[in-house]
Order: C-alpha cells, then structure tokens, then sequence
C-alpha cells in the first residue's frame, strides 16, 4: 500500500526547491515552517489513508455512463466530498474568493501525493484548479463573483475543453463555433472528445472552460475565443437553474485511469427541449481564447509532470517492498539461510536504486519549477520577468521528463516483480497503465520538446539558458570543493554533462538562427531528456550536500554517487545524436515509404 514519502517531499521543498530560504527571506509573507510541515502532513495522510485504499477499486469498477449519468466508483463520490471538506481545493487560491493564498509549491507537492494515491481521482482536481486559475487572471468581476467561490471550494468542479475528433493538438482547425446573443452571452455548438472529469456525480455543477470560433473570427488560432459554459445555469440568487445544452454523449474505453470518466461532451443540439445552443460567457477578449487558455494549459504541464513523479514514487514503493519479501537464488555474499530476498542480486539493487533516482530526479525539477512560477507571483519588476522566464524554460522539461520518468519507473516496477508484476492482483500493471497517459496529456512530450528548443532556448537570445547552466555549474563546483566521503566520481560526471548540455545548447541556438528548424528539431526530444539528466544529477547533488540534521545525508550521496556513475553518461550520446543526427534522420525518411 502507498505511503506518503512526506519527509523526503519536505526535504526536497526546503533543501533543493528552495523553500527554507523563501520562508526565511518573508517572501510568502508570515507562512512560517511549521505550517508547511502540517500541511504536507495532513495531505500524505489523506493520501495514504483515504485516497490509497479506494484506488483498486476504482481501476476494477471504473466509471460508467447510465442512463446519461455517470456514475464514478463505489466510495468515490464520499472521497470527494472528504477532500474538498478538508480545503484542498482551495489550497493556492486567492483568499478574496476563499482561497488560502499559499504557495504553488505546496499545491504542487499535495497533488503529487493525491495523484501516487489515485492518479485517477486527482485528475479532476487538478483541472478544477486550472479553471479557477484562468477564471482568476481574465474573467470578468461578474464571472467571479458567479463562480469563483464555488470552484474553490470544490462545491462545483471544472474542465478544459480543447480537443476535437479532427483537431487534437492542432487547435487552429477545431470547429466548435459561438454564436453572440443580445444580452452579451453567447450560444456554443460542437463536440468536444478526450475531456476528463467531463460528467461525474461528484458535485452538482461543473463548469466547462470550451473554445470555440465566432463566424467572423480570423483562421487558425487567431480566432479562438474561450467560453464559460456551466452544466447548470446560475439564477441572480446564485441557486441553481435551468439544465443547460450540453451532455456527455461517451466515455472512453481507456487502458488505465479507468475511474477518471473521459467524455465526450456535445454543446447545443438541443438534446434538453430547450432552445439548441448551449450557453457560455466570454472569457477574456473575443478572438484571444488561446492567451487565456494557455494560463490553464501552463499550469496542468507542470501538474501532470508532477502526475508522472507520482507514478514513479509509487512504483519504486511497491517494487522495493516486493523486493524485500520474495525470495529467489542466492545473491552473491548471501550466508543467510535458503534463498535470498531478490532485492540482494545486484540487477534488482540497480533497477531498484535507478527507479528511486530518476523519481527524486524529476520531484526535484517540478518542485523548482513551482519555486519559480511562485517568485514569478511574489516579485516585482525585473525579477518577476527572471523568475517567469524560469519557469518557461523548465515547464516542458518538468513535463516531459517527469511522465517519461513515471513510465519508465513503473515498467522496471513490472520487472522487479517478474511475472506476478504482469498480473493485476499485485498493482504493478495497473500504475504503468495509468501513468502512460500523462506524456500524451497537455501536448504530446513531442510539442514540449519543439516548445522547448524553438521558444524557451531563444528567451533573451539565449541568455536565459546560458546563465541558468552557469548556475548548475555552480553546484558541480561545489560537490568538487566538499570534502564530503562517498562522492566517488560524481563531479566528473556531473561536469561531463554539463558540458554535454553547454554544446547542445550552443548547437541548438546556431541553427535556430541560421533558419534550420528541421535540423534543430530533429534533436528536441534527445535534448529534452538531455536537459532532464542532466538536472537529476545536479538537483541530487544539491540535496547530497544539504545538511538537514538528519541521518540520512549519506544515503543521499550515495544515491547521488549512483546516478552520476550509471545514469547520466547517457547525456553523451544524447549530445552526439542532436548535433549528428539530423542528416541521418532526413536521409533515412526513405524507410518510411
């Protein structure tokens, strides 16, 4: 059964992400440790007691559409109902509208946990917190003080509408068209596929953020608008009113997440009696959909990243205590009795030890992309322009390295397990089934990496890029200045990366500006997870070297030693595939004929 890793996700917040400083420099004004402790406390516990427990039963039940209805899994409905209680909804919010006002890192970290628990029920969470983040940036003070209580409180959830049976990442083409009536809404029509969380009987109103193009708009993604449209109408007194045209009209036949209802939802054919169009209220300015939505889409990056570091967690957890218990052969040096536990063959402790390090490795770099989104917040003038170019630039790392790290993690759980982990009854499978969703959510790992190398490299000329290598440089020097025992070889490596990461870098930039986007976007992907190593490496560094009063520091060099020597040489070969490969990758287009 999952257990919360708390005291390592605090470690990793004060002593890597950065949040000791931020609290001692009062940048979260007079949060103080001692709330962040029993928040994260509190969060593991749910997560380990109450949402832990129902998660076989979810994956087994899954959620059906009856009768128009969906209807979620024995005990999801009161989980629910538990969490949104406990005001986990409202945790980053803004406290004008409810909300507690606290760090995105903290909101971060709980969802992690949340998503470990159920990966499945913490979906619709998260999107819920999209919405309300959009809501909060470009709706109208009207729309708000509608809504945005609500929302927060969990009391009614939210979605993301975007993707079309023609139209998945090309939003340019969808056809979900808005028609303006005289009182300033607006009638929605279209089919919207893939939207989760899209009906439940969770709460009594959800409320759909849908793009969709008015009949004058320009082409392509010029002319998106973005729409409130509620399930529910909200009468003046805020009770609610008449059903409003919209319904979902399937739910997906999934391979994992099977208690996350993914609909296909229909806006405005008059399947109610009512009048056909569904109705929706402009968020932000007509033809500008795309800006608003973006605020959403930027957050659930970061969030299903975080999805992946979950799965890994997760995973590694249920292999290790596998690992312990099942006995097999005997292990080089074992002088106990019978066989050995296979945790001590040393194929199992590289598989295991590899799992745990790619885990910490992308907690590390969600958790500091949520450190700078929060100073982005927090700061004024040029430092809020640093710290929002920060979280740019590690957004589609965090995203793509994190859910590729989830299942990577949770097929080497598989194999730890041998052929029990291909049975269902053990667990294992079904955390590989649900994290392979997540590289495909929020734009494929594919369009993060081309967002990666064609708009975040170029923030500032470069320089952006440059500087932040500089600074991981920094730590390197410091692992070679430490007099710390067990280190073995890891500044070598650590510094071979860097320059791996440094000359892939300079190459990527050079051919952004000579105008050779083929070439530079055959190597994204390799310099994606380029950039993910060798960050894993540096950010486990940095927690080796903090001294957090405990007994764990050399485990954590140890572990730290392990992947610099096993794991991020693979930054070689990365670099030598994004600077020669290009040609290699035009030529061999033959093959696919």
């Amino acid at each position: 059964m999952y257990k919360a890793p708390v005291e390592d996700i605090l470690f990793t917040l004060k002593h890597v992400a950065g949040l000791d400083a931020a609290l001692a420099d009062g940048a979260f004004g007079d949060l103080g440790e001692d709330i962040v402790d029993a928040v994260m406390i509190e969060a593991g516990r749910f997560a380990s007691d109450e949402i832990a427990p129902l998660a076989a039963i979810g994956d087994i039940q899954g959620a059906k559409l009856v009768d128009g209805a969906v209807k979620t899994p024995d005990g999801w409905r009161d989980l629910y109902r538990n969490w949104a209680a406990g005001g986990w909804n409202s945790l980053t919010a803004a406290e004008e509208f409810g909300g507690q006002g606290l760090p995105h890192m903290l909101h971060i970290a709980a969802m992690e946990m949340w998503n470990a628990g159920a990966m499945a029920f913490a979906l619709g969470p998260m999107l819920t917190m999209g919405a309300v983040d959009a809501l909060e940036k470009h709706g109208s003070d009207d729309l708000k003080a509608i809504y945005l209580q609500k929302m927060i409180s969990g009391e009614w959830t939210g979605t993301m509408n975007l993707t079309e049976p023609h139209a998945g990442s090309d939003l340019g083409v969808l056809k979900s068209r808005a028609e303006r009536r005289d009182d300033g809404s607006y009638r929605i029509f279209g089919q919207k596929i893939f939207i989760t969380w899209g009906e439940h009987d969770f709460t009594d109103n959800i409320v759909h953020l849908v793009l969709a193009r008015l009949s004058d708009a320009p082409e392509g993604t010029r002319g998106i608008s973005l729409f409130l449209v509620p399930k529910f109408l909200v009468n003046a007194d805020g009770s609610l009113g008449a059903r409003n045209d919209l319904f979902c009209h399937a739910l997906e036949h999934k391979l994992g997440i099977h208690a996350s209802p993914t609909c296909t939802m229909i806006y405005g054919d008059g399947h109610f009696g009512a009048e056909k169009g569904a109705i929706g209220y402009l968020i932000g300015e007509e033809n500008r959909g795309l800006n608003c939505m973006f605020t959403m889409m930027n957050n659930a990056r970061l969030a299903v990243g975080v999805q992946g570091v979950a799965m890994a967690d997760a995973a590694t957890q249920k292999a290790i205590a596998f690992a312990r218990e099942r006995t097999q052969g005997k292990a080089p040096g074992w002088e106990g009795k019978g066989m050995s536990p296979i945790i001590e063959h040393p194929d199992i402790a590289r598989t295991l030890l590899t799992m745990k390090a790619l885990t910490q490795g992308a907690r590390a770099i969600a958790y500091i992309c949520a450190y700078a989104v929060d100073k982005a917040r927090h700061l004024e003038g040029d430092e809020v322009r640093f710290w929002a170019d920060r979280s740019s630039l590690l957004t589609p790392i965090a995203k793509s390295f994190g859910t590729d790290a989830g299942v990577d993690v949770a097929s080497m759980g598989v194999q730890v397990h041998g052929g029990m982990g291909f049975i269902e009854e053990t667990g294992a499978a079904r955390l590989l089934r649900d994290a392979r969703i997540a590289p495909i959510y929020e734009g494929t790992n594919g369009i993060q990496a081309v967002d990666l190398v064609t708009r975040k490299l170029p923030i500032g000329n470069g320089d952006h890029v440059r500087g932040f290598i500089v600074e991981l440089a920094k730590i390197a020097g410091v692992v070679a200045a430490s007099n710390l025992d067990g280190f073995g070889n890891t500044k070598d490596r650590l510094n071979a990366s860097l320059r791996d990461l440094e000359t892939a870098t300079v190459w990527l930039l050079e051919r952004l500006a000579a105008g050779e986007m083929a070439a530079a976007l055959a190597g994204a992907t390799a310099y994606q997870r380029l950039f993910g190593l060798t960050l894993t490496g540096i950010y486990l560094a940095k927690g080796a070297l903090a001294d957090a009063g405990d007994d764990q520091q050399p485990a954590r060099i140890a572990l730290c030693r392990f992947a610099a020597e096993n794991l991020i040489g693979e930054t070689a070969a990365l670099k030598h595939s994004i600077v020669y490969g290009a040609d290699s990758l035009a030529a061999a287009r033959i093959a696919l004929a």
